[in-house]
């Protein structure tokens, strides 16, 4: 099993749509808030000051509704390692009440931060987000 990282998020008024419950955009910007604060947790200080991921694709299955003031628990997750400069993410919240509301596989590209160039995601870099 990968190194997963968790971290709690509560929906606020400013989360919720015309329908009464979480925004897909919303879900889209805490799939990335989680990725970067996984990175932020368990990176050394040297690969976050030189390098920098950028999402190059979602793909988002929206299982439940969430709506203001209610609590998920996000987690991601690494399953395999990275092929060349990207890897796939998985990414999955859950409800107070232990159902699914939203599961993604997101795919990160890792960058240079000094050129903005592709560089391939070395073993000393996946180590700590693989098993």
């Amino acid at each position: 099993m990968s190194a997963r990282f968790t971290r709690t998020i509560t929906a606020a008024a400013e989360d919720i749509d015309e329908l009464g419950h979480v925004n897909n955009a919303v879900w889209v910007r805490w799939i990335q808030d989680i990725a970067v604060a996984h990175w932020d947790a368990v990176a050394p200080a040297e690969h976050r000051e030189t390098m920098v991921w950028v999402v190059t694709r979602h793909e988002i299955d929206y299982r439940g509704n969430v709506v203001a003031g209610e609590t998920v628990t996000g987690e991601t997750w690494v399953p395999e390692p990275p092929k060349g400069a990207r890897f796939d993410r998985h990414v999955r919240f859950t409800g107070a009440d232990g159902k699914v509301k939203v599961e993604a596989v997101t795919t990160w590209a890792l960058l240079e931060r000094a050129t903005g160039r592709l560089m391939r995601v070395r073993p000393e870099v996946a180590a700590p987000f693989l098993p």
